[in-house]
Order: structure tokens, then sequence, then C-alpha cells
């Protein structure tokens, strides 16, 4: 929301000039609008009506929009302006001469920005206005540029999130009969031009923002979008930068800082730095908890993706242990292990290594009909091991 500063008025006293009132006959109306000299809406005060000096006939508040509106009997009065700070017997401003007819309704507004009002405050009052005059302008520009970052971002996170569906796309745009040349073709395509364009607005933003400290989320997806382009150098970069702008922040925001360290743990596990990318995990999902699985997850996933098998494992186990529930990683954890797997020679049998069969027996109990339920099945089948209808973990160690 953003902030305007106002004036204080209640030094400015003028004299009141007393007028002579016309005959009392049927009501008229009197509105009207108060600008303070910053020349935004004043949106406090009382307007009052007076005849002469034996005080204030009418008096109609200001609302907060800076308007008043009013009856009153026909006459010709003086109208006057005091902000909730004025001494009774003082003003703000003046007009003298106002003639109220019945049954019509007259406008007189107070701008207290017009020239000869301002000739009248005191040399302190004129300064104490240009400063806030200035900061007003500020904010102003803050705000606006506030509202067209937070429009750009909402645009960023919807073409991140078509990058992580680019394989969905790509397949229903290629149709079933796509070899799967043709669907990793399109889905690099496709993540290109979205991650490109995260990039673009990020990057203006980022210079738009300026010196503003509070703006670390556009470094945090600047760093996705180098990252989902393989700008491995840039994106640890604007991963930092983030994090720097967090460390120095007085409201840290907590997603924030996981993402830029799930960030960097993904570029980490992506270049082969594995002390550096748990590391980085691990932080992410100490800065932000309940986020933690997600990005274990994310880490298992990527370990998978790279090949790195002892990596993948104990990903797995630190996934699991934050969600329990969630059938992908124990498959995740099995295929990590299968590749220790050895032949025995007298029955021709697969041996799997020790966790190798409970992590695929627990992938089965909970997705029986998962995607990988073939692939599992077919493994332990091959271990000649039966398949539980429930498993139970065995003790620990």
């Amino acid at each position: 929301m953003k902030r305007i500063l106002i004036l204080g008025l209640g030094l400015l006293g003028l004299a009141l000039t007393p007028v002579v009132a016309q005959n009392a006959s049927p009501a008229g109306k009197i509105h009207g609008h108060i600008t303070n000299p910053v020349g935004t809406a004043q949106g406090n005060g009382t307007v009052s009506l007076r005849v002469d000096s034996s005080g204030d006939k009418y008096t109609f508040p200001v609302d907060a929009n800076g308007d008043y509106t009013g009856d009153a009997a026909p006459g010709t009065y003086s109208v006057l302006y005091r902000d909730q700070t004025t001494p009774k017997d003082k003003i703000v401003d003046q007009f003298d001469n106002i003639k109220i007819e019945a049954g019509q309704s007259i406008v007189q507004d107070f701008d207290l920005s017009r020239p000869d009002y301002i000739k009248k405050l005191s040399p302190e009052q004129q300064k104490q206005l240009q400063e806030l005059k200035q900061k007003n302008s500020s904010a102003m520009a803050a705000n606006t540029l506030t509202k067209q970052l937070n429009a750009d971002l909402a645009a960023v996170v919807q073409d991140i999130k078509d990058a992580d569906a680019a394989s969905a796309t790509a397949a229903q745009e290629l149709g079933a009969g796509a070899t799967k040349q043709a669907i990793d073709a399109k889905v690099g395509e496709i993540k290109t031009a979205k991650f490109t364009d995260v990039e673009t607005i990020m990057q203006k933003d980022a210079t738009a923002a300026g010196t503003r400290t509070d703006v670390s989320i556009i470094f945090a997806r600047l760093g996705q979008a180098k990252l989902g382009l393989k700008k491995y150098d840039e994106a640890e970069a604007a991963f930092k930068k983030a994090l720097e702008m967090e460390a120095g922040s007085k409201k840290p925001n907590l997603e924030v800082q996981g993402l830029s360290q799930s960030g960097l743990g993904e570029l980490y596990a992506r270049t082969g730095k594995v002390d550096q990318a748990t590391a980085a995990y691990d932080a992410a999902a100490t800065a932000n908890p309940k986020s933690a699985a997600v990005y274990l997850k994310n880490q298992t996933v990527i370990y998978y993706q790279t090949g790195n098998a002892a990596a993948q494992v104990a990903a797995a186990d630190k996934a699991i242990a934050a969600d329990p529930t969630n059938p992908l990683l124990y498959y995740l954890k099995g295929q990590g292990l299968v590749g220790n797997a050895t032949v025995d020679p007298k029955t021709n049998k697969i041996v799997l290594p020790p966790g190798c069969a409970e992590a695929y027996q627990k992938y089965l109990e909970l997705a029986p009909t998962g995607t990988y339920a073939v692939d599992a099945k077919s493994i332990l089948d091959s271990a000649g091991q039966k398949i539980q209808s429930t498993y139970k973990a065995g003790k620990k160690s």
C-alpha cells in the first residue's frame, strides 16, 4: 500500500473575516474537496460556515477521501477549513462571500497546493513541504516499481511451471507416434524458450530495482533461469546474490533462502560437486523446513539423472526420512543400489545388495500399480524375491 505523507497545517493561523448573512429560507447545499500542499487528498479536518463573529454556524467533517458535504440556509458565508490539529480560534484556509441559494448545490474546494497559499507558509513550513514532496515522489515511484515487479514475478512463476511441464507438453503436442529423440528435442526447445523469457524479465527488473535491498526473489528467479539455460557460473552468482541480500534483510524470506540454496544444490550436483551440493540442499531444508521434503526429493532425482548412484542412495535416505509416504523415493533408492547386485553362480539368480529388495518392496506397497511397478516386480522376481503384500522395515543396525 502506498504511503503518502501530508503536511501539518495547524500552525498557519489566518484572520477570520466576518460577513453578514442574508435572511434564512429553504436550505441549499455545499460540497467540495480538500487538497493538501503536497497535492494529495487531505483526509481529515472540518469545513465550517460562518456569518459573523459569534462563531461557526455549520460544520461538516472531511472524510478520508478529502471530501465534505452539507446543507445550510441560504446566505453569504465565509467558508473555513481546519485540519485535525488546528485550534478552534485558528484556520488553515478561508474563502469569503460564498453564496448559498435555496435548492441549489455549490462547490467550494480548498486547494492548499495553489501558489498563493504556499506563499503564506513560513520558510520552515515551505522547507518541510519540499522535503515531503520529495519523499512522496520516491514512495510513489517505489510503489509503481513494486506493482511491476509483482506482475513480472507472476509471469515468471508461470514460465517456470511451463518449463517443469515440458515433457508432458511435448508428448501431447507431438502425439503418441513421436520418437524419444523428437520428444527430447521438443522438451529442450520448450525449456530454452521459457527460461530465456524468465532470464530477460528478471534481468530487466534487477536493473530497475537498482539499490533496493528487498528484491532478493528477483535474483533467486534469475538464478533458476540461468541454471535452466546451463549458464552455471551466472546462476551461482545470482543465487549467492539473493542469499547475500537475505543475510542483510530485517525481514528474511525463508522461501527465497530455500529456493536459492536448493538452486545451488542442483547446480553443484549437475557439475559433480557432491559435497557442496549436499551442504546446499541441507541448508535449504534447514532454512525452509516446510519444503524440506521437496528439496531432498529433487536432490535424489538429480543424482538419478546424472548417474551418481552412491549420492542418489544417500539423498534418498534423507528424503525418505522427511517424507516416508512418497513411493518414488523408495524406487530411486532401489535403483541406486541395484547396480551393486551380483549373480549367484549356483542359481544364476541376482543377489541384491542390502536394502535394495526392501526399497522395491516398499515402493510396490505404496504404489502397486505405479509407473515403475512392472520394473520393480521384474527385479524382485529376478532375485527370487516374493512380492510382499505388507512391508515392514527391518531394524536399524
